[in-house]
């Protein structure tokens, strides 16, 4: 058998998924970013008894998904099948904050961040307050 990830993903592979997929979607992957995400890794109780081995294996993953035709498709179908609808606001916000971290969000990251909401259905309103809490955080003086 090869080394694909076993299926299903945990609900914190998803959320490691989101945000890689935030930091790859504009092709480049900014140390902020990974700062950012490592720091969620580490810190949040969501990530309690995650493997931080897995974190290798989701990011292979996202680029082997962004590699391919759909394959954006493939990974919010793969969110969608394994995250719980309770964890999609927690997911959004996850990416929110890894596009803000390096001070400027792409184009390519706002679209992402818009499919994000599309596709995990979050309400307008909850997506702006997400997004307004994100800007807070990494604002600069």
């Amino acid at each position: 058998m090869n080394d694909q990830v076993p299926h299903p993903l945990t609900p914190q592979d998803c959320l490691v998924a989101v945000m890689i997929a935030v930091s790859a979607s504009d092709e480049q992957i900014r140390t902020a970013e990974l700062v950012k995400i490592e720091s969620a890794v580490n810190n949040l109780p969501i990530f309690g008894s995650y493997d931080l081995d897995r974190m290798n294996v989701m990011a292979q993953t996202v680029f082997d998904l962004f590699s391919v035709e759909d394959g954006l498709d493939a990974l919010f179908g793969l969110v969608r099948d394994n995250l719980p609808e309770h964890l999609f606001e927690t997911a959004y916000a996850l990416a929110c904050d890894v596009a803000a971290a390096d001070g400027t969000i792409q184009h390519t990251e706002l679209r992402l961040l818009e499919e994000i909401r599309y596709e995990l259905n979050i309400d307008r309103l909850h997506a702006a307050a997400i997004e307004r809490g994100a800007r807070a955080r990494h604002m600069t003086a």
